[in-house]
């Protein structure tokens, strides 16, 4: 963790405001601290939740979103991503300290939104995700988590509960200086659409799903 507390950042590289959001029928207001990392499209989203009774020392239950512009804003059913980010609202504002890093670069595991669609396109060829990621020249997963562990040790958040089914994930994290005191798995239920997308994620990246 020493080596992400010794980078020194430029003072205009985080800002911060508050965000009321409608969400499940209820009006709340979340803490909103946006990031920008070094390059332009390298740029974070934190929404945290803090209970006004917090006590001291609480853990913060974290999720590192990666968008979905398919699944978060059209609810793509390819996907689990909708779901996730949902399941991931409801625990994070039921908790006294949470908090949501959304990744916007991450689109399609750090491939990119055309490069995904041209990967979606091969799927309904018959390819999995890995396959069809290879066969478009794109890594399978290519996703770095550094801007996001900056961003949590910045905010006080350097050790936390991360909700993900994801072990790689994990690892990225605490290979960053983020210490993980518990992985919380989000499981949701598969449909006629996502099911092999769901089963290579397990089979075949080790999802705990």
């Amino acid at each position: 963790m020493g080596a992400l507390k010794s980078v020194k950042m430029p003072a205009d590289w985080s800002v911060e405001t508050v965000l009321p959001i409608a969400f499940e029928g209820r009006e709340l207001t979340l803490e909103a601290h946006a990031f920008q990392g070094d390059t332009a499209e390298e740029q974070v989203l934190v929404l945290i939740h803090r209970a006004p009774d917090m006590a001291k020392g609480t853990l913060p239950v974290v999720r590192i979103h990666s968008g979905c512009v398919t699944g978060d804003i059209f609810h793509s059913l390819r996907c689990d991503c909708y779901q996730q980010l949902q399941a991931a609202l409801k625990v994070i504002t039921a908790s006294a300290f949470g908090a949501i890093v959304y990744v916007p670069y991450h689109e399609g595991r750090g491939i990119g939104l055309f490069k995904k669609i041209q990967a979606y396109a091969l799927q309904d060829q018959g390819q999995d995700t890995i396959e069809a990621n290879i066969s478009v020249g794109a890594p399978v997963d290519s996703r770095d988590y550094d801007l996001s562990a900056r961003a949590l040790i910045d905010l006080g958040m350097g050790e936390i509960k991360l909700l993900s089914n994801n072990p790689a994930k994990e690892a990225a994290l605490k290979a960053k200086g983020i210490r993980i005191a518990e992985r919380v798995s989000i499981v949701v239920p598969p449909n006629k659409f996502n099911k092999r997308y769901l089963e290579t994620k397990r089979s075949r990246m080790s999802h705990k799903i």
